[in-house]
């Protein structure tokens, strides 16, 4: 309850115990706040007959506080902090469990639960016992080639453990230390980066983001003024994904951002959840700016470094030269599983780009589930911690399940309610790997599974399985019942693609030839896509992605199947402009928004000052009017008599549009060497013809 004082966070234990009970020694758990447990460490010890103790809160900062009052007799233990408004008081027994019992404050009681540091996680070995036959029932189930699984219990790795293949053709073993991409976990890196530059005064979570970027911009002129860092890492900008924009792109990140401008957004400001990388990739950029070094550097030296993440990167190349990773695996329509190739995104890195191991991954759960502290260094305050838990956005998600109650997005942290036990989990899928990092901040209980399936149910299932053991909750059959899902979804699936021809206009034909859809189309926020006529077939090439179009119907082109398949299914519409010739083409790139209209780029030779000069001169329309070309650095220029000056734009071949005139061209006639002979002015009122003037 975030309405308790603050001086709740500072109080200590009356703690009574079973007759003859030795309460020495070191006890964590938590105090059970509804929907906020506060983690509590107790050090209790005796010596020359006299009892002594210290207190932490890693949460709220509380470390090592001397206690006062400590009375041990009678099989009972009390002790309380001086100075705490409110008489705080813990009252409870030693039971087989641990110590557990009542606290109370200021007339508020709530239960606590402690149990003898190293004890939780011997528990947990015990109760994991057999897992590894469920594990690979599992892995068998999903058809998934490998997993690498990680357990953090009592502040302790009880599980890590690496099952199936990394390697089909090699059969090479997947292992606790095998590196796979952990996708969008990584958005969790990110703003532990922030988190760590907001504890050194650097970063605020609540200032506008043109406070360290001035020239940042969107199309909202709200979100552009008001946007703050916090906003860009809980989705709620106003944008759908506009993943396009990055997938498989060369541009730089400063570059990525901005684009941004040029995006369409759906929603109004901080009104929907909406998920965004771009707005993480942002995230990333400001923390570069605001450092002065790369968000890959701040990663290795303020989360890698200290938690001994030494073979963690953020690049599948260099994922490659390790002794130990995983290659990546798609499952196919026909349930097939096929190796794909590694994609590597480094440029959206903060939202997507680390490449880890499990091992390496528990060492992550255990700073979020400790005070932030690794080997003496304070890598996170437990504030940050705190902050970085807490969901600042609805999902807004409907609850399809009664074991599972929806909750939101915290920085970096889906949050929600799993059988009663608060979650903070964060999943990643990018090209043939899937992943999930999980926290169970009042169990203390963390899990990590990562898996070279693209897009497997398995990272999310498995957790289940493994809380139901650890917590001791009713078992559940979760792979049965997700499969059962998934052939369902299979079969409407199948469904739809037996049918998605039905949705094409027969006997239609294209309105050019093809070789007029040839060409290269750009738009200011997703860059080029080009077009050319291979093989009488037209192919596209966007961010790399080569993929051949097959004529769907009228001007409209489907996506063929390719070595990529991302374009596969892809609708491609090419525009006519009102002379008749093809000016641009438009996608469905983000579903959200309208569809993204490429304009015809023209040709390289009419940004050329030396083709264009032969255009310059004087053309008579009549006797008594002239119209002058001339040229301004790479644009020409048209000045008739009486009328504003026109700036023309090149369209193709030696064609023009008159600028701000819609409807209006000029198309020159260019002998094979020397300048232009006529110019010919195209209008709604018809088509005039004027010679050059010697």
């Amino acid at each position: 309850m975030r309405t308790l004082p603050a001086a709740l966070l500072l109080a200590v234990p009356a703690l009574l115990c079973a007759q003859g009970a030795d309460p020495a020694g070191r006890w964590e758990g938590a105090i059970e706040i509804p929907g906020s447990p506060l983690q509590v460490q107790l050090e209790l010890a005796q010596a020359a007959g006299a009892w002594t103790g210290r207190l932490s809160i890693p949460q709220q900062g509380a470390k090592d506080l001397a206690v006062d009052r400590l009375q041990v007799g009678g099989g009972k233990v009390a002790f309380i902090l001086p100075g705490i408004p409110g008489e705080p008081a813990f009252r409870g027994e030693l039971a087989a469990g641990g110590l557990q019992g009542q606290f109370s404050q200021g007339g508020r009681t709530f239960p606590f639960r402690l149990a003898r540091a190293g004890a939780a996680a011997d528990a947990a070995r015990r109760v994991l016992e057999g897992l590894d036959a469920e594990i690979e029932r599992i892995r068998a189930d999903w058809k998934v080639p490998g997993l690498s699984v990680a357990v953090v219990k009592g502040g302790e790795v009880v599980l890590a453990k690496g099952y199936g293949l990394r390697d089909t053709a090699r059969k090479l073993p997947m292992t606790a230390d095998t590196l796979l991409a952990i996708g969008s976990v990584t958005k969790s890196f990110t703003t532990a980066v922030m988190a760590s530059l907001v504890d050194e005064g650097r970063l605020s979570w609540e200032s506008p983001v043109r406070t360290w970027i001035p020239w940042f911009r969107l199309q909202d002129p709200v979100a552009t003024d008001r946007m703050t860092p916090l906003d860009l890492v809980t989705h709620r900008s106003g944008m759908p994904r506009h993943d396009m924009l990055w997938y498989n792109a060369s541009a730089s990140r400063e570059d990525m951002v901005r684009r941004l401008r040029h995006l369409e957004p759906n929603k109004d400001f901080r009104t929907d959840f909406q998920y965004n990388n771009a707005m993480f990739l942002t995230a990333g950029y400001l923390t570069e700016v605001v450092s002065g070094a790369a968000w890959e550097e701040n990663v290795r030296a303020r989360v890698f470094r200290p938690l001994g993440m030494d073979r963690a990167n953020f690049s599948v190349a260099d994922s490659r030269k390790d002794a130990d990773f995983s290659e990546p695996y798609e499952e196919e329509k026909d349930g097939s599983i096929r190796l794909v190739p590694m994609r590597n995104i480094t440029n959206v890195g903060p939202a997507g780009a680390i490449n880890a191991s499990a091992r390496e991954m528990a060492a992550w759960l255990k700073l979020h589930l400790g005070d932030g502290r690794v080997g003496g260094r304070q890598v996170l305050s437990p504030a940050s911690l705190t902050f970085l838990h807490t969901p600042r956005m609805l999902t807004g998600a409907p609850q399809t399940q009664p074991e599972v109650v929806p909750g939101g997005y915290a920085p970096g942290w889906f949050t929600d309610v799993y059988r009663g036990h608060l979650r903070v989990y964060h999943g990643g899928n990018i090209d043939g790997f899937s992943a999930m990092a999980m926290l169970l901040p009042s169990d203390g209980l963390g899990i990590v599974v990562l898996a070279n399936l693209g897009g497997t149910a398995a990272r999310d299932l498995l957790p289940r399985v493994i809380i139901d053991r650890l917590l001791g909750l009713e078992a559940r059959d979760w792979s049965g019942e997700g499969l059962a899902q998934k052939r369902e979804a299979l079969a409407k699936a199948r469904e739809g693609e037996a049918r998605k021809r039905m949705a094409r206009k027969p006997g239609t034909a294209p309105s050019h030839p093809l070789a007029d859809y040839a060409g290269t189309y750009e738009h200011p926020g997703y860059g080029t896509a080009t077009v050319t006529l291979e093989g009488g077939r037209l192919v596209l090439a966007c961010n790399g992605i080569r993929t051949p179009f097959e004529h769907w119907h009228y001007d409209v082109f489907n996506g063929l199947k390719a070595e990529d398949p991302v374009f596969e299914d892809q609708k491609l519409q090419f525009l006519t402009g009102l002379d008749g010739d093809i000016d641009a083409l438009a996608m469905g790139l983000e579903p959200a928004v309208a569809p993204i209209r490429f304009v015809r780029k023209a040709e390289a030779r009419l940004s050329d000052p030396a083709f264009l000069a032969r255009f310059e001169g004087t053309y008579v329309l009549g006797s008594q009017t002239e119209a002058r070309v001339f040229l301004r650095g790479q644009v020409l220029s048209l000045d008739v008599k009486g009328q504003a000056t026109r700036e023309l734009e090149p369209l193709r071949g030696t064609r023009f549009a008159i600028k701000g005139l819609p409807s209006f061209f000029v198309q020159f006639t260019l002998p094979g060497a020397g300048p232009a002979t006529e110019v010919q002015f195209d209008q709604p009122n018809g088509i005039f013809t004027a010679p050059r003037k010697p």
